[in-house]
């Protein structure tokens, strides 16, 4: 180290300049080069804690780098990072050694140490969260291994064979399929009958084709998750619905009732010039929501007493939330004429708030206060 390097390290105001890198005027007994090895140390040991999160980057003995070049592997391995780790512990043993020109070589020994830690720390933290990963892979593949034979009891009536419909008890061991209802069904469909019918297209709580009642309550089998408990679990077609086959509903009638409500936007004036859309305010299209999301998967309707009894006159909540939907679009043009289609004392006022619709959606709609809002603007 050069004389005008000591000057500046043992000048006061470098000391203060320098107190980021926490290097202090020399004790006695102590040369001004061990002062200035153990502050770079310490910043280059900081920067990789900082770099790595945190990581816990302990600070480097010299004896444990004499210890790192004695083991040095021979050429043809990791080459590239080897040569150079042991290039920075070379130029670093030099500078502790007095051999080093100036404090500046072993700060950029330093640097590139921690440079290479810092890699080190981040690679061995990537393999250990991989190892704890795959621990914990395989203590699930190993409870999920183990059998979980389950009863399911599905509703069963084929017209060909006519006679009163009936529940089959099957088998299926839930660790050895899907999470979902509908996985189950298709396990059974594929593996012991195949004549089991059922409804499904999208499998993922859109198109609405498997609506069914799931335990006593309405819901898509997509979107159901199996019960993992040691009882027996229902699978039947939606309630009060006359059946096709096994699980599969007539939807006639509710398809009826949708298309009577006029589905579609409805005007008067002429379209606007140049093929333009017709526009709406944020505000006026906010109200919309939670009415288009509905799928017409009919869970609503078909858990809704009142549409058991009167399912020939009464709407249901299905029904009415699309129409409340056309109701309130500010570019619709036929407000009052919805309004008189929907006013009957069947089609709309049948509804007696039980809120079994708005429990059973898949989609989390409300239709109950909806039907709500139309009978306080049909009056």
């Amino acid at each position: 180290m050069t004389d005008r390097a000591r000057g500046a390290i043992d000048d006061e105001g470098a000391g203060r300049d320098d107190r980021r890198m926490c290097v202090k005027k020399p004790r006695a007994r102590r040369s001004v080069e061990a002062c200035v090895r153990e502050a770079c140390v310490r910043e280059a040991c900081g920067r990789a804690r900082r770099a790595v999160g945190g990581c816990r980057a302990s600070i480097p003995s010299w004896a444990s780098i004499d210890r790192i070049e004695s083991n040095r592997n021979p050429p043809g391995g990791r080459a590239n990072e080897d040569e150079r780790m042991f290039a920075v512990v070379g130029a670093l043993r030099r500078g502790a050694r007095g051999e080093s020109s100036s404090s500046s070589s072993i700060v950029r020994s330093l640097g590139e140490l921690a440079s290479v830690a810092v890699r080190g720390a981040v690679v061995s933290a990537s393999a250990n969260a991989n190892a704890n990963a795959n621990a914990r892979t395989r203590s699930s593949a190993a409870s999920s291994s183990a059998p979980n034979v389950q009863k399911f009891k599905v509703y069963r009536w084929d017209p060909d064979v006519g006679g009163d419909p009936k529940y089959k008890t099957y088998e299926v061991d839930t660790n050895d399929c899907g999470p979902m209802m509908l996985d189950v069904l298709f396990k059974i469909k594929d593996e012991q009958d195949q004549t089991l019918s059922f409804r499904r297209s999208c499998r993922e709580g859109i198109c609405g084709s498997c609506a069914m009642n799931i335990n006593g309550q309405n819901g898509l089998a997509c979107l159901t998750k199996v019960e993992k408990t040691t009882g027996e679990q229902t699978i039947a077609p939606l309630p009060h619905m006359f059946v096709v086959r096994d699980l599969v509903v007539d939807m006639a009638n509710f398809y009826a009732q949708y298309k009577s409500i006029d589905p579609f936007l409805k005007t008067k004036s002429d379209p606007p010039a140049d093929g333009k859309e017709r526009l709406q305010t944020k505000e006026d299209r906010a109200k919309l929501d939670g009415l288009y999301e509905c799928i017409l998967c009919a869970c609503c309707s078909t858990s809704c007493p009142s549409y058991w009894w009167n399912s020939d006159k009464y709407l249901g909540p299905a029904v009415l939330l699309q129409a409340y939907r056309w109701i309130i679009d500010s570019r619709d043009e036929f407000t009052k004429e919805r309004l008189e289609n929907v006013n009957d004392a069947f089609k709309l006022y049948r509804c007696h708030t039980i809120m079994n619709c708005s429990k059973v959606c898949p989609k989390g709609l409300n239709p109950a206060l909806k039907i709500a809002k139309i009978k306080a603007m049909a009056h």
